[in-house]
């Protein structure tokens, strides 16, 4: 009998053993998921009948494999990066999703009154429930902070992220930023550019012997390892450059150094930009953009909206046809009078709120459900983000603040 027991506690020891080891096993395996999963924290609940998405926030503070994905050369199109995703983040266990859509979207630069840097943008586009990811800083990236669309993770805005299947979505959103700062205070945006004759858009695909990247990549590709504005043009040279979905985009990019620059990828005329593979970079820079226009001249601030500016580019096209041209001279002549300069990051926010879908086109919230999803007022000396929710531009004290400290993020 003795006997007996002694072999039923040895069999029981074993399995117990197994079961431990085998979740011991499980645990170091995803420990880098397990971290990202374990931060997401609520920090606005959705108020859906005023068309306020959730706001959430992921801090990642391991790997999440960026390396292997440059490693690899990239990838081409939504599909492939969702491959890789689902292949290093749940190694295949979850089917995860990524996707983008047509944005619109206003940006500028300006200086505050003490003399500080600051790049500020809207994003506009169908309500939806957003995230604002924080990765920590080490030897091999910078610290950052940025924002990302949870709907092209494939959570609708109908929905919470409280589940576990949202928030496994959700734990790749550091592969689609849409705008961020670093620590060493570069900040970038991007934006829809309306490539292609009429209402069509046609992405770019440039098709060479260089890595690839897409669009949520690039970000990350700058916010990770830009040390300054031309650590991140000559990044963009490096690259070809493939639009997600099946939109074009352009970008901003700025330093504390007070340059910024538009880089855009350009080919022929919009009315004959049916080509995505033939476009080219062409690089803007706030200090040398005579040929852009008299007023862009005169500005050592600059000003992005939806349509390119390159000289020419729209030539017989109907400007019915130039999308964001109201909010482009909206900014202009918020900015011209006082030569790009402003009180502070609330001031820089009252011009974005000129240029917000609420100011300029308030029947969309209700006929399209379409409004300015978030604006953000980066500061490049201070390290530091001020960010609105869904047009609340009235609640200064409902508005996020974070700064880099250290490698750290750190909300205010």
């Amino acid at each position: 009998m003795k006997k007996t027991v002694k072999i039923i506690l040895i069999i029981l020891a074993s399995i117990f053993c197994l079961v431990f080891l085998a979740i011991a096993g499980t645990a170091f395996v995803f420990r880098n998921e397990i971290s990202v999963y374990s931060s997401i924290r609520q920090l606005k609940p959705a108020n859906r009948e005023e068309y306020q998405g959730g706001v959430y926030e992921i801090t990642y503070k391991g790997n999440y494999y960026f390396n292997d994905y440059l490693k690899m050369g990239g990838v081409k199109t939504d599909k492939e990066l969702t491959d890789f995703l689902n292949k290093k983040f749940t190694k295949g266990l979850v089917a995860m999703e990524t996707s983008t859509g047509n944005f619109g979207c206003s940006a500028f630069t300006a200086r505050t009154k003490n003399g500080q840097k600051l790049l500020a943008r809207n994003y506009d586009y169908p309500a939806t429930n957003t995230c604002i990811v924080k990765v920590k800083g080490n030897r091999k990236r910078h610290a950052s902070v940025s924002t990302v669309d949870l709907s092209f993770l494939g959570i609708p805005f109908n929905k919470d992220m409280d589940s576990f299947s949202t928030k496994i979505f959700s734990i790749s959103a550091v592969y689609i930023p849409l705008d961020g700062i670093n620590d060493a205070g570069v900040s970038c945006g991007v934006l829809e550019s309306g490539q292609g004759p009429g209402m069509r858009s046609v992405p770019t695909n440039q098709n060479t012997d260089k890595p690839d990247i897409s669009t949520g990549p690039f970000i990350r590709l700058i916010l990770d390892y830009a040390d300054s504005l031309k650590e991140a043009v000559e990044l963009a040279k490096n690259y070809d450059m493939h639009d997600s979905g099946t939109a074009s985009y352009h970008y901003i990019i700025a330093d504390k150094t007070g340059h910024s620059a538009i880089l855009e990828w350009v080919n022929d005329v919009d009315l004959n930009d049916f080509y995505g593979q033939k476009r080219e970079l062409v690089v803007t820079y706030n200090d040398s953009d005579s040929a852009i226009g008299p007023r862009e001249a005169a500005s050592d601030f600059q000003w992005i909206t939806n349509f390119i500016i390159q000289p020419g580019y729209h030539e017989g096209t109907e400007e019915k046809y130039i999308s964001g041209l109201d909010r482009y001279n909206i900014i202009y002549e918020k900015l011209s009078p006082v030569n790009g300069i402003v009180q502070d990051e609330k001031q820089a926010m009252d011009i974005l709120c000129s240029a917000s879908q609420k100011s300029v086109a308030p029947e969309r919230r209700k006929i399209y459900n379409h409004l300015t999803v978030h604006s953000a007022v980066y500061n490049l000396d201070e390290l530091s983000v001020l960010w609105c929710p869904a047009e609340q531009y009235q609640d200064v004290q409902g508005m996020i603040k974070y700064h880099i400290k250290n490698g750290k993020i750190v909300n205010d």
